[in-house]
């Protein structure tokens, strides 16, 4: 028999999966400040990519977030 669909963690869930991602965000980018002249410009461009994936990631989260929030209405 399927477990029931337990939602009522979801949105906390969500929330600290968007802090993480903001958090390594910002990690990213002080290593790119701070390691500029040290790495190479297909290393930076990676960095730059991942963050931009994160960033996308941060906006579905965002969008989960509203969903729940119309589920548990």
């Amino acid at each position: 028999m399927a477990k029931p669909d337990n939602r009522s963690d979801n949105v906390e869930k969500l929330q600290e999966m968007i802090e993480n991602s903001i958090e390594n965000i910002r990690e990213t980018r002080d290593y790119l400040n701070a390691h500029d002249d040290e790495i190479s410009a297909e290393e930076k461009t990676t960095l730059e990519q991942k963050n931009q994936r994160r960033e996308e990631s941060i906006e579905g989260f965002r969008s989960e977030i509203k969903d729940e929030a119309t589920h548990m209405e």
